[in-house]
């Protein structure tokens, strides 16, 4: 994962409505998959909402809009793989 240039973090795309979450899902931002996970998901979430309630369609962009901000964290990356290293650790001793 590459940070910015100027070392002030990696910049994120806007995300204000749902076209703007698909377009940056589309772009490779967020998780491989995510583009598609993300129609699908939507898609079924309003095929099956109530249309007095989208709580889950909103349930559903917060949490794409979570991975992508994740994602382009520079300290995610080392997160995960201490992450890793320590369940390594952890089934290598209990063996």
């Amino acid at each position: 994962m590459t940070t910015d240039p100027a070392g002030s973090g990696s910049q994120l795309p806007p995300m204000r409505t749902i076209g703007q979450l698909r377009a940056a899902l589309t772009m490779g931002h967020g998780f491989p998959g995510d583009a598609d996970d993300f129609e699908a998901e939507l898609a079924r979430e309003i095929n099956h909402a109530d249309p007095a309630d989208l709580s889950g369609v909103v349930r559903l962009v917060e949490e794409f809009r979570g991975r992508i901000i994740a994602r382009q964290d520079p300290g995610f990356d080392a997160a995960v793989s201490a992450a890793m290293e320590d369940i390594e650790a952890t089934r290598g001793t209990g063996r």
